[in-house]
């Protein structure tokens, strides 16, 4: 079995190999391919990644490449996690919103959208490759907006077996059994649980909980509730989540609560991004100590909880057909009725030997229900600007998003947006 990482120089990627390492005993993993276009980084992270596998006793082979073709040959599976234009990118997306008086961040409002124009073209290059040099390929996209990455390789490469992943949904189902343990005092093993969420990528509901197949979210949903009202400073308001009667993901906040996000935006700098720079720029530093073998604690800073867990979970249960079941993005394809059938979702799916296969889920009613539905007319807008470099589906993309800008300031935020990114955005400046 040979693994590629497109993105390998990614300061998650020892994560990754630690997530390989321990499931030696369950996947045949003969080549870990680590690729990246940047040498100098590739060379520090590739370098603690290898001290990591022959301090555990080389189980397998791990490789650098800056030849995506040579990465991509025979691959088993592909993990793509590329950043197009690196932090200093979504530094100006962030920095974008704030200019005009928006939302400012790298996969929602105006800073998502200048992220999807950028990254789509270069994945769906990644999807044609695999196509013609690992057909049977599994392809995990993490790149951000994955939901949007996902929803142009369904329509563009139709023929790659590509599944959208986020670390939203483990997250939230393992802090839902720390919050499970603490109620009861069981300690459940994750495979065990279920998370039932629905919507699209950053746009999530989660409104079922099961372990063993028993339906528990009457029983802790309310423990949740208890616990926002003992914290000092909750990241949701009780009224929200009684009225909704579900827990939004993380990323409804800045729908939900606009005005606050942008009052913490005028405090910046710094923004995430120059936060996250400051991060990595430490953790390089770490990796690169000639006598580190083992996760720095200073990752933990970096976000992206059980990002490992998940991918290599999911490797590991297809690969060995183990059925479990994931909160991933897929095409509805029928899972969902009343919806289209060709809309990519983040949705529970059962993943075997024959793929990954969505629940049969209900529908969301109501507020969430006008939400997906206007979100998902931006994200098809996004994907024709992308892949077209077209000008005016990329304005009335603005138009259709709720945090995008007034009619009438449309055309500079476009404008503004294109100009800003220029140097990655060709098809826009032909």
């Amino acid at each position: 079995m040979k693994i590629a990482v497109i993105g390998g120089g990614s300061t998650y990627t020892p994560e990754l190999v630690n997530g390989f390492l321990k499931r030696k005993s369950s996947l045949p993993l003969s080549e870990l391919c680590l690729m990246d276009i940047d040498e100098e980084r590739l060379a520090v992270v590739g370098g603690f990644a290898r001290r990591m596998v022959e301090a555990a006793g080389s189980p397998f082979s791990l490789t650098l490449s800056g030849d995506r073709a040579a990465a991509l040959q025979g691959a088993s599976y592909v993990i793509n996690q590329i950043r197009v234009g690196k932090m200093p990118a979504r530094r100006a997306d962030e920095y974008l919103g704030l200019r005009h008086g928006l939302v400012g961040q790298e996969t929602t409002g105006v800073g998502g959208m200048a992220n999807a124009l950028r990254t789509i073209p270069v994945a769906l290059e990644i999807a044609e490759d695999i196509l013609r040099l690992a057909p049977g390929a599994l392809l995990l996209n993490f790149a951000n907006p994955a939901g949007l990455v996902t929803e142009a390789f369904f329509r563009y490469v139709p023929g790659v077996r590509a599944v959208g992943v986020c670390n939203v949904g483990i997250t939230t189902k393992m802090r839902l059994l720390e919050l499970w343990e603490k109620l009861t005092g069981e300690k459940v093993d994750p495979s065990r649980a279920e998370l039932e969420t629905l919507g699209l990528n950053h746009l999530t509901w989660h409104r079922g909980f099961r372990i063993d197949g028993q339906e528990l979210w009457p029983k802790i949903f309310p423990a949740i509730l208890a616990w926002m009202r003992e914290e000092q400073d909750p990241e949701w308001d009780v009224g929200t989540l009684e009225t909704l009667d579900m827990l939004p993901n993380y990323y409804l906040r800045y729908y939900y609560y606009t005005s606050h996000i942008l009052e913490q935006q005028k405090k910046w700098p710094p923004s995430r991004a120059e936060t996250v720079m400051e991060i990595e720029k430490e953790l390089l530093g770490r990796y690169a100590d000639p006598d580190l073998t083992e996760l720095p604690p200073e990752l933990m800073k970096r976000g992206g909880a059980f990002y490992s867990e998940l991918a290599t979970q999911l490797i590991d249960d297809h690969w060995n057909d183990r059925g479990n079941v994931h909160v991933i993005n897929a095409r509805n394809a029928g899972a969902v009725a009343g919806w289209p059938d060709d809309w990519v979702l983040e949705l529970p799916a059962r993943v075997d030997a024959r793929g990954v296969h969505p629940l049969t889920t209900p529908a969301l009613g109501g507020a969430p229900a006008g939400l997906v539905a206007q979100v998902k007319e931006y994200e098809l807008l996004t994907v024709e600007a992308a892949v077209n470099g077209d000008r005016r589906s990329l304005r009335e993309a603005l138009l259709a998003h709720p945090l995008g800008p007034e009619a009438d300031k449309v055309g500079a935020v476009a404008d503004d947006m294109l100009e800003t990114n220029r140097a990655y955005l060709p098809r826009f400046f032909a």
